[in-house]
């Protein structure tokens, strides 16, 4: 483990270049789709529906793409409600951490949603979204995207991959 100096994000932030993802939220009534993640980065969290963007996708091309992968739904008309950033300096290999991610909310899909090695999706009511078992940022901005709020945030973790500084900012 390396010793970082403690840093602010308005000071880190500056020229950081960050792995593009996407994340997705299929939204019915009073209702969100998250996904149990199973494999990879961020396995047993709960969280949206996405992944990285792929050579030349865009974000949208990605979020339908992704979608069709984890769940088996192609959204219609997603909306991009949010960029959210993450830091990661008091990790090794920050580079691999380090993200930045476009959110998007759908209300239509065509496709049944499905079961698939990666995600085991699962329904919540938007009041009672399982924050302790999501990323600890979850908490602060996925309620707002969720209210049409479109934001914009930055998170910067510390070693215990605990929230250690962050802003949220509405566009």
């Amino acid at each position: 483990m390396q010793n970082f100096k403690l840093v602010k994000i308005r000071d880190y932030k500056k020229g950081r270049n960050l792995r593009e993802r996407t994340l997705l939220f299929l939204v019915q009534g009073d209702k969100v789709l998250l996904g149990q993640k199973k494999s990879g980065f961020g396995k047993g969290k709960i969280l949206g529906i996405g992944g990285k963007i792929d050579g030349n996708e865009t974000p949208e091309q990605t979020t339908i793409r992704e979608s069709m992968e984890e769940i088996n739904a192609v959204p219609v008309e997603i909306q991009k409600v949010a960029v959210v950033n993450f830091y990661f300096p008091y990790v090794e290999e920050p580079d691999r951490w380090e993200q930045k991610v476009h959110v998007f909310l759908a209300k239509e899909w065509q496709g049944e949603i499905k079961e698939t090695d990666e995600i085991l999706p699962l329904w919540f009511k938007i009041g009672n979204i399982p924050f302790d078992e999501m990323w600890p940022d979850a908490k602060y901005w996925l309620p707002k995207v969720l209210s049409n709020e479109k934001i914009e945030g930055h998170f910067i973790y510390n070693d215990k991959i605990e929230i250690y500084d962050f802003i949220l900012k509405n566009l």
